[in-house]
């Protein structure tokens, strides 16, 4: 069409063009994110990776009944220098499990130190030039080398850089999230029944309905605040424990969960309840057995993408305490325990170059949750929108 022509608008070319600008600026922006969240994934490869493995050295040491009163006295300088000393510190205890090696002198593979481990991944290290000669003459003879690190995954934290581990944080976690996931879950979906299916509208349910809302979008930090004035300092819940840590968690998870399931109880059509009331059907049998499980698969959308949220978040349990050292993992909801995001602060300030990778390799793990909780909510929202 020429611009002479008599249906001619100018103004559908400027529209054009102004589309064809934003879709490239979409686009750009897509590519830029997807850039940005590549590389990032890839410095945490980069720098988790290597926490998978572990420097173990290969020592002879003589066992004597003095050894179980001072096992630093069977080593040499050099050698003390490049083994670390928890491993040293924990030899009576493999002693008495093996009281045959008394008076022997028993080939061991003991655990390297940090700056020997990140010497033996050729990272940034402070040893000096004799402590280097000797690993490489361990390194040639066969009697260092990396393994994987089983203390990463089965121990608690710990001062000492090689021998900290995340299990502690993991139990922690796991505990705190069932505690979450028992009241913020139930009572949530419970009040968006209510609030959505029985609930007359007037000003007092529209009110409820506002500061719902607003709770959904206010700092987590406030929640920790909550759960310390009143969780801790009113009813005594015991501090730094995954009872508290999870009551929290609940509170802040609470309006999410309440709003997600609004909206799906909202998506079901109204003529689902219409025909329950024409065939004499109670409010309560038409929710029940007819909208209800239409608005299953978005309840339990935004019930797993909340409870996501929650086992990322750390400020509000810093405020209740649960960053504390703690290197045993908790057996109960009522003892000290650590979460995964307060561990990962934690290391994050350390000043040993070896909590970097154990820094990263946290992060990896709670991506790797966060991600299969968001693949758990997609699977059941497709199995149940086939359903129904």
């Amino acid at each position: 069409m020429q611009k002479n022509d008599y249906f001619y608008i100018p103004q559908i070319e400027k529209r054009n063009k102004k589309a064809t600008r934003f879709r490239r600026i979409a686009a750009t922006a897509l590519a830029t994110s997807i850039a940005f969240l590549g590389f990032f994934l890839f410095d945490m490869f980069r720098q988790g990776l290597p926490a998978l493995e572990q420097a173990y050295v290969k020592v002879d040491v003589s066992i004597t009944e003095r050894t179980l009163k001072n096992p630093y006295a069977e080593f040499d300088r050099e050698s003390l220098s490049i083994i670390s000393r928890a491993w040293v510190r924990g030899l009576p205890k493999m002693i008495e499990k093996h009281p045959e090696w008394i008076g022997t002198t028993q080939t061991l593979w003991a655990l390297g130190a940090a700056e020997t481990d990140q010497y033996m991944k050729n990272r940034q290290n402070r040893l000096k030039e004799s402590q280097i000669e000797a690993v490489e003459k361990l390194k040639a003879e066969g009697k260092v080398e990396l393994r994987f690190n089983t203390i990463f995954f089965f121990t608690g934290d710990s001062k000492i850089p090689e021998n900290a581990g995340f299990f502690s944080a993991i139990i922690g976690s796991i505990l705190t999230m069932l505690v979450t996931m028992a009241i913020a879950v139930p009572i949530g979906i419970m009040t968006a029944i209510y609030l959505e299916e029985f609930a007359p509208d007037n000003r007092l349910t529209q009110i409820i309905e506002i500061n719902i809302n607003n709770l959904a979008a206010i700092p987590s930090i406030l929640f920790g605040l909550l759960g310390l004035a009143i969780f801790i300092n009113f009813f005594g819940v015991p501090r730094s424990s995954p009872l508290v840590g999870g009551m929290t968690l609940a509170l802040m998870s609470l309006p999410i969960i309440i709003v997600s399931s609004k909206a799906a109880l909202k998506s079901v059509p109204d003529s689902i309840r219409q025909a329950g009331f024409g065939l004499g059907l109670t409010r309560w049998q038409i929710v029940k057995d007819h909208v209800l499980p239409m608005a299953l698969p978005g309840m339990l959308t935004g019930s797993i993408i909340a409870l996501a949220q929650a086992i990322g978040e750390t400020a509000p349990l810093i405020m209740v305490g649960m960053i504390a050292f703690v290197p045993d993992a908790a057996t109960s909801i009522v003892q000290a325990a650590t979460v995964m995001p307060a561990q990962i602060y934690t290391w994050s300030g350390m000043p040993e170059k070896m909590y970097i990778e154990k820094t990263a390799a946290g992060i990896l793990v709670l991506l790797t949750i966060l991600l299969s909780l968001n693949t758990v909510a997609i699977f059941l929202r497709r199995k149940y929108m086939k359903k129904w």
